[in-house]
This record gives C-alpha cells, sequence and structure tokens, in this order.
C-alpha cells in the first residue's frame, strides 16, 4: 500500500491488483492488459521464470521491474533481462518500520550498480553501518544497517519494550539486515541477523550461499537455512526448486558446491522441493524450513 496504491494515486498510473499470485492468471493479465511494470520479491519473478508455460504467455509489454524485500540474485537479474526483456530494473530497500522505503536505486545509475546494491539513502534520510557496539564501521565493512529519518515510525503500539530494543537513544531503527556500503553510500544487503549460522567458529551467510548455488543451471530457487551439526555445530541445509525438466542429485550439488565455494559454506544437506514456504509479500518463510530441519 506504501509503495503500491499511494504512488498510483500520486501519480495517476493504474494499477492492477491480484488477491492471490497465481502464476498462469497473473500472465494472463500482463499479456491481457499489456503491462508495463511489476513490483515484488525476488521469489516472484524467480516463480515466473522457471514456470513451464511461460513462453505461451506474451509479456513483451514488460519494461520496468522493482525489487528488493530480500537479497536479490545477481542471475536472477541476468535472467530477468535476457528471459523476460525487462528494458529497466530496480532495486530498493526498505521496512515496514521505516514506512517502506530507506534506500534505492537512481535511473541514471549503472547496471552493475542496479544489479548489485539497494542503492542509496533516500532524501533526508541517514543510513549507516554498525558493529554489534552500535559503532558506525569503515566503508566496505559488514554490519548491521541502522537509519533514522522523517520515515522511521515513533514506535510500537502499545509495546514499548519492543520499541526501545529496535529504535535506539539517538533515534536509529536497528534493521537486522546485515550490509555493506561502499565509498559512494551505495548499499549492499547480504543477509538477515537471525538468518545467519555458524559452521565450526566460522559465520556463514545463506544469501551468500544462495546467491552462488542459483549459479546451476537446474537451480531455479534456494534457499539454505541453518541446521543443528554435533561436530561443527550448524551446517547448512539447502531446500532447492529445480528447473523445469532439469535433474540434479544430493551428491552431485555438493560436490559442485565444493568447486565454488569455502567447504564451511557448502550446504551437507539438500532437500528437493515443489515449492517454497512463502509469505503473503513472498518472502521465503525460513522458520518454517528450519523447523522442517529438525524433524
Amino acid at each position: 500500500y506504501k509503495a503500491g496504491f499511494l504512488a498510483c494515486l500520486l501519480r495517476g498510473a493504474t494499477m492492477l491488483p491480484v488477491p492471490v499470485f497465481d502464476i498462469p492468471s497473473v500472465l494472463q493479465k500482463i499479456s491481457d492488459e499489456k503491462i508495463s511494470a511489476i513490483p515484488g520479491p525476488p521469489t516472484l519473478y524467480l516463480t515466473i521464470l522457471n514456470h513451464p508455460d511461460r513462453a505461451k504467455f506474451d509479456l513483451s509489454s514488460l519494461r520496468l521491474a522493482v525489487t528488493g524485500a530480500a537479497a536479490v540474485p545477481v542471475e536472477m537479474i541476468k535472467r530477468m533481462r535476457n528471459e523476460l526483456n525487462f528494458e529497466v530494473i530496480l532495486t530498493a530497500y526498505g521496512l515496514t518500520e521505516s514506512t517502506g522505503t530507506v534506500t534505492m536505486c537512481r535511473a541514471e545509475d549503472d547496471p552493475i550498480t542496479i544489479s548489485t546494491t539497494s542503492g542509496r539513502a533516500i532524501t533526508d534520510v541517514e543510513v549507516r553501518i554498525v558493529d554489534e557496539n552500535n559503532t558506525e564501521v569503515s566503508r566496505g565493512q559488514s554490519g548491521e544497517i541502522v537509519c533514522r529519518g522523517y520515515n522511521v515510525m515513533p514506535g510500537y503500539f502499545e509495546n514499548p519494550e519492543a520499541t526501545a530494543q529496535a529504535i535506539d537513544k539517538d533515534g536509529f531503527l536497528h534493521t537486522g539486515d546485515i550490509g555493506v556500503m561502499d565509498d559512494n553510500g551505495y548499499l549492499a544487503i547480504t543477509d538477515r541477523i537471525k538468518d545467519m549460522f555458524i559452521v565450526g567458529g566460522f559465520n556463514a551467510y545463506p544469501a551468500e550461499i544462495e546467491n552462488t548455488l542459483l549459479t546451476h543451471p537446474s537451480i531455479a530457487q534456494v534457499a539454505v537455512v541453518g541446521q543443528p551439526d554435533d561436530r561443527l555445530g550448524e551446517v547448512g541445509h539447502a531446500f532447492v526448486v529445480l528447473r523445469t525438466e532439469q535433474t540434479a542429485s544430493e551428491q552431485e550439488l555438493i560436490e559442485w558446491s565444493r568447486q565454488c565455494m569455502a567447504n564451511y559454506k557448502v550446504p551437507r544437506h539438500f532437500t528437493f522441493v515443489d515449492q517454497l514456504p512463502l509469505n503473503a509479500s513472498g518472502k521465503v518463510l525460513k522458520y518454517e524450513l528450519r523447523a522442517r530441519t529438525l524433524g
């Protein structure tokens, strides 16, 4: 409603909301109504890319994609350009507590910047990267993303304890997201703090592992979570949706992964699924996947 309904009302644009993201009906609507722009999380575009009947629909009217809400795989951006023919793909970053947007790419940004970052702070909003002591880190170093500005909420309704945990004494909202900021203020989201797991003393970030796995020619979607392990404390467990008419075995993917990433990052377990569990906004429900590893 913040980046959708209000944006269309302000600009006089036509918006066609759908109650449920049913791929065939959405693709049919794009074809019939000549839809030009689609906003959505990465899982939305990955689902479209992997749909076996996609070629049956006329999607030539598409020109603009706006994505975010999770780590954006570079491989997905390449496929969106090559297979869906989007002219412009913009990434942005934000959360409900910041009224939707904290950073975004600009129209003049080059394709690499748009593919690999979530842009820079919007006007009149401060964004910093801090360490566990809430001290701002140097550019290029990883840490938690915090933001301050007119868009940050006053607090959680009738919950001062949660508010105090989220907003510090200087008014910065602690997002719980991990990122890196470059010298020009552009932000790259690397993961969620709560999604990180530790393998034998090494921090493993699921989004980084997922980005690598998505370059495998048989993988359409993937989500990685930490699974308890007696020896290493935790190890990676990957839930994989294969591309249409593609096959792969667990051992094949493990061996392939060992050629592409450090050993501690390699998932020890692969589970093949028809679809990943998603919430209403298209984000992967990783707590459900973690529960499956304990079953």
